[in-house]
């Protein structure tokens, strides 16, 4: 976990992304955008359900008020772990922003039809992520005003 940004009770953000490139790059965009986050991540979708879950070596971990999910992930891909997610009476409540090198058509409607909030075709170059972490501030983390949720 790593604390970006600085300002009120920092956003709890669970990142689920395989490529240290595109871990580096979302750092260095919340960096320069200045958004007090706590930055988690993990590297497939077995970690990432079991860090939704607290299980193992997530058991103390703080529920995420934002998930940014890829898709192609080893072990279980996004569009499972997405459709886990949304079936989860506890899970089901927390966005989750698909953020995937992926533009098929095909997995926008498939991600929307298992409720992703946001769907989001990874930029190239950190500009790009720039400008995508922005709009993720603006949209998620201010207007919408993430519900903090106390669960144990």
């Amino acid at each position: 976990m790593e604390s970006i940004g600085a300002g009120a009770a920092p956003i709890e953000v669970l990142l689920v992304e395989d490529s240290s490139g595109d871990v580096r790059l979302t750092r260095e965009a919340f960096k320069d955008a200045k958004v007090h986050i706590n930055l988690h991540v993990v590297s497939d979708g077995i970690q990432a359900m079991a860090f939704l879950r607290r299980e193992g070596e997530y058991v103390n971990v703080p529920r995420p008020d934002l998930i940014l999910l890829d898709l192609n992930l080893p072990k279980k891909d996004g569009r499972e772990v997405l459709g886990e997610i949304k079936e989860s009476p506890e899970l089901k409540s927390i966005p989750v922003v698909i953020l995937t090198t992926s533009a098929s058509e095909a997995d926008i409607l498939r991600s929307y039809r298992l409720h992703a909030n946001c769907y989001i075709t990874k930029p190239v170059g950190l500009a790009g992520f720039l400008e995508v972490i922005k709009s993720i501030d603006s949209f998620w983390l201010s207007v919408v005003k993430l519900p903090r949720e106390t669960h144990s």
